[in-house]
């Protein structure tokens, strides 16, 4: 992995608490999948890097508010993409929105399902069990390619993509591939007329959003701002070109 500037690496340190390693399993990419109590906040790490915590999860929340709030007017029974389930943050706010009938979950690492029974379903609300929510145990690159080869592809009004900390920094190396020209057409074959793509990264990536903008007539790029270090930036695209 290359080497990440020191204030988007700030971001990472654990802070101060009662530290305690609750679980630690190979992952699906064969290395470690580590799940730690630090205080009252639960964070997940594969292979040692960072991944998430259940402390504040703005930005996570906001790529999914933004994208339902820039549908067509009058848009309901809204069905939903969400790549990764994580703390469950992205699909929790899918599930409370009044628009939404329907969320897909697409999560790689099967531990991370099961630990939604347990120690992480009382920060996202159990959201595997609710009915409109189904998760699919996959990996999301070759489930994406399997969506859209189908006969009758379902399409979605919203795509959210939170299974990286961004394009240029990615967990697992194949997921790179969702951010290259095949990918975003791969994804573009999936969105409903109006619909709308939404991407999280930890920090802004101007060739990414050149690449969007390459295919998208619409393009927003959406600061948040963290606590410490560079802000969140989300990426909405729309209008295919």
């Amino acid at each position: 992995m290359e080497q990440r500037d020191t204030a988007l690496d700030a971001r990472y340190t654990v802070p101060e608490g009662e530290t305690a390693t609750l679980a630690r399993v190979t992952g699906e990419t064969g290395g470690d999948l580590v799940l730690k109590r630090v205080g009252a906040h639960y964070e997940i790490y594969s292979n040692g890097l960072f991944l998430m915590d259940t402390r504040d999860g703005t930005s996570e929340r906001e790529m999914v508010r933004v994208g339902l709030t820039a549908l067509p007017a009058g848009r309901s029974r809204a069905s939903v993409l969400v790549g990764g389930l994580g703390v469950g943050f992205t699909a929790r706010e899918a599930l409370d929105h009044p628009r939404v009938a329907r969320v897909d979950v697409v999560e790689l690492e099967p531990q991370v399902i099961a630990w939604h029974d347990g120690e992480l379903g009382e920060a996202a609300e159990y959201v595997h069990r609710d009915p409109r929510c189904r998760v699919h145990n996959a990996d999301i690159v070759a489930w994406l390619e399997k969506a859209a080869a189908a006969e009758a592809p379902v399409r979605y009004d919203l795509i959210c993509l939170d299974t990286d900390n961004g394009p240029d920094w990615t967990v697992i190396e194949g997921n790179g591939r969702l951010y290259e020209a095949a990918g975003l057409d791969r994804l573009t074959r999936l969105l409903a007329p109006g619909g709308l793509l939404s991407f999280w990264s930890a920090n802004a990536v101007p060739t990414f959003e050149a690449a969007l903008t390459a295919r998208f007539a619409s393009v927003r790029v959406i600061e948040v701002p963290v606590a410490r270090g560079v802000p969140d930036t989300i990426y909405l695209a729309s209008e295919p070109r």
